[in-house]
């Protein structure tokens, strides 16, 4: 770990920083409780093998709000570089906000892994470091310390720097888990796997569909709006439609321009004959790869 604060210490490694295609940051504010947040503390990693925070650079910007305005201009903003957060959306606050580019965020890529591969009570950083990463007992207890306090102990340096070693590990491990190689995919594998849950699949989403109705019965029926966490709530929904050639015959009397296409269908095309000819026909070529599974006896599971 290398802390920094000095002005020339922090701009030679801002500099250095721009050369980085990839850069894993955290930060530390000041009075977070407060109407008056400071940046305290930005974290930066460039190197995802490091796994004792060895190569993290801790740049102590508070009370030199000009350093990380130039951290903004020099490296949030630069779009050939991607920067990597946890919470993206509350590090941004002071660090560019909607004008920062190409960011990534592993609080929101862990919600769209698919629940199977990471069963885990909440995405806080420190459950995706210690279940997905296998670290332990990944300790938070100074995240609410008081970063405005100079010097700074050797506690609260350490967790700065293991923060940014997570939120590295923790986005290469999401990764992995959300682009498997279909090239070096077990096709084996996944078909038997396929079979093994199949059977449960069915008779599990068939039986959460019925609850689910004699809920929405019941609840309506005995007037209870809440209940143990289930909410049922009521939604009209009022569709207005129109013949096309009613539509087009007004449009043309108000003088509408209609920009919107319609797809030809077989039959449609049938219709129009060699008229189709004098129209000014797009063509969109897509293949829809559909996957056929033939049905197993339940003998035949491989449980």
């Amino acid at each position: 770990m290398t802390y920094l604060t000095t002005a020339k210490d922090i701009r030679a490694a801002i500099a250095k920083y721009t050369q980085s295609p990839i850069l894993w940051l955290d930060t530390e504010v000041a009075d977070y409780k407060s109407e008056t947040p400071r940046l305290s503390l930005i974290q930066v990693l460039d190197d995802a093998t490091d796994l004792t925070g060895e190569r993290v650079a801790i740049l102590d910007v508070l009370d030199q709000p000009e350093l990380a305005d130039e951290f903004i201009e020099k490296i949030m903003l630069n779009a050939e570089i991607e920067k990597v957060f946890h919470n993206a959306s509350y590090d941004l606050n002071f660090l560019g906000k909607r004008k920062a580019q190409t960011i990534a965020c592993t609080l929101e890529i862990a919600k769209k892994v698919p629940y199977y591969l990471v069963p885990l009570p909440n995405f806080q950083l420190k459950t995706l470091a210690e279940q997905l990463c296998n670290f332990a007992n990944v300790d938070k207890t100074e995240q609410g310390s008081d970063w405005g306090q100079r010097p700074l102990t050797a506690s609260q340096l350490h967790y700065a720097k293991m923060d940014a070693v997570y939120v590295a590990q923790v986005h290469n491990r999401l990764l992995q888990l959300m682009q498997p190689d279909p090239a070096t995919d077990d096709i084996e594998a996944l078909t038997l796997r396929y079979r093994q849950i199949e059977h449960r699949w069915k008779q599990l989403d068939t039986e959460i569909n019925q609850i689910k109705e004699r809920l929405k019965a019941a609840m309506q029926t005995q007037n209870l709006p809440e209940v143990n966490g289930f909410r049922l709530s009521g939604q009209t929904r009022t569709t207005k439609k129109v013949a096309f050639n009613q539509l087009a015959k007004v449009t043309r009397e108000l003088g509408i321009e209609l920009d919107l296409s319609v797809a030809l269908t077989k039959a449609l095309q049938k219709e129009l004959g060699e008229a189709i000819a004098q129209l000014p026909v797009e063509e969109e070529v897509t293949t829809n790869w559909r996957l056929s599974i033939e049905a197993q006896d339940d003998g035949e599971l491989p449980f």
